[in-house]
């Protein structure tokens, strides 16, 4: 379980495989200069509601990984993503698809 930290004053733990997905889209919009929302639901434990954050080029964020290993990356869950990032109702997250059999990811890909 990683966290994904935001301004310093908002924290949110995700699974470390979707926190490397997130941190792939997330990084590729600010480097474009983008600026747009990012909602997930909460944790029951925080009420179970859900949390929107409006990212901007120059937002502070930072990820914090529990595990050791970089996660494979799924080239179809970050263009499912990114798709959400770029539409009106901001970033959030989706379930998983497989993964196409010959995409590969790489940095330069995003």
């Amino acid at each position: 379980m990683g966290k994904f930290l935001f301004e310093g004053h908002l924290s949110a733990d995700f699974d470390d495989r979707l926190l490397a997905h997130l941190q792939v889209v997330i990084g590729t919009k600010l480097r474009r200069g983008e600026s747009f929302h990012f909602t997930w639901k909460d944790d029951r434990s925080i009420g179970d509601g859900r949390t929107s954050v409006y990212i901007h080029p120059s937002s502070v964020v930072w990820y914090k990984y529990y595990g050791g290993r970089p996660a494979a990356l799924n080239g179809a869950w970050i263009d499912a993503l990114m798709y959400t990032a770029n539409s009106s109702r901001g970033l959030y997250v989706v379930p998983e698809p497989a993964p196409e059999p010959q995409k590969q990811v790489t940095d330069e890909a995003y």
